[in-house]
């Protein structure tokens, strides 16, 4: 005769046998603590403290432009720029082109008519710096102009020259276009404060060209492309400007610049203490303020 549990009865003995069986028994490790931020010396002092001393001084720079704001327009390039057109002025970290190539003069006047601007002043060979070193260079030669605010500029523009119709090419020996001129221009900007660096906004833009050219035209026709790409360029780049200005205008404009607030004390005046003598003069104690007669 067979005994036979019900299955309900059978499910905790076969929990019981599973717990028993070497190596089909689930474990489950426990998280350990959280971990403890000011031991590992994460503190909001501590951190302050260990600011980098270039990042504290960017992150301490306020707004301080007037407003309507003269604006400096300033293109630089790399070191030793030097283009199928042109080169760029001065030396050390940067150049600044002078030669508008690329831009026109419409294009600062369209800037100009935005609001709460003054005027567009685009920065020529007199009053540009002969070494820049910073960014401060650059501010510097701005300031010299009166300009409240600094637009730098600057274009990444990469070129490329390729064989598209090689046998055809020997064939006509280079008189017929068998390579394409292609170049890519990024055009970026920042608008900063002239007296503190401060940034208020930063643009970009990007266009492509393409060009077929022959043996022959190929240098002419990748500096005809790369012109064309950079026109096209800063035209988006313009309209970038003046989308972000609305924000900077809106923002900055309708508030007094922030500037660390002067310590000024009222000293009370002290009437003085007039003695009339007997010529008729007025004898008046040293060092106390007085009315000059007239």
């Amino acid at each position: 005769m067979r005994f036979a549990l019900p299955p309900l009865a059978r499910l905790p003995l076969v929990c019981l046998a599973l717990l028993l069986i070497p190596g089909c028994a689930v474990s489950y490790r426990v998280p350990g603590k959280a971990a403890d931020f000011r031991a590992l010396g994460i503190t909001e002092q501590e951190a302050a403290d260990r600011t980098d001393p270039a990042v504290a001084e960017r992150l301490s720079r306020l707004p301080a432009a007037g407003f309507p704001a003269v604006i400096a327009a300033i293109r630089i390039q790399g070191e030793g720029y030097r283009s199928y057109s042109g080169w760029g002025h001065g030396e050390g970290l940067a150049t600044v082109v002078t030669l508008r190539d690329v831009e026109k003069a419409e294009d600062y006047e369209r800037l100009a008519k935005l609001p709460m601007i003054r005027a567009v002043v685009p920065m020529n060979r007199m009053a540009a710096p002969l070494r820049i070193r910073s960014e401060r260079d650059l501010r510097a030669a701005a300031a010299g102009i009166q300009a409240d605010m600094t637009l730098l500029y600057t274009f990444d523009t990469k070129f490329t020259d390729e064989q598209v119709i090689p046998a055809l090419g020997l064939l006509t020996l280079g008189v017929f276009p068998t390579r394409q001129a292609r170049v890519t221009s990024t055009a970026s900007a920042a608008l900063v404060d002239t007296r503190s660096g401060y940034v208020y906004a930063l643009a970009e833009a990007t266009d492509t060209q393409e060009q077929l050219a022959n043996y022959w035209t190929s240098e002419a026709a990748v500096d005809q492309s790369r012109r064309r790409a950079e026109r096209r360029a800063f035209e988006g780049l313009l309209g970038e400007l003046e989308r972000t200005w609305k924000g900077v205008a809106e923002g900055y404009a309708g508030a007094p610049a922030r500037q660390p607030a002067a310590r000024v004390e009222v000293v009370r005046a002290i009437p003085a203490r007039i003695e009339r003598t007997a010529d008729g003069w007025e004898r008046i104690p040293q060092g106390v303020p007085y009315r000059t007669r007239e």
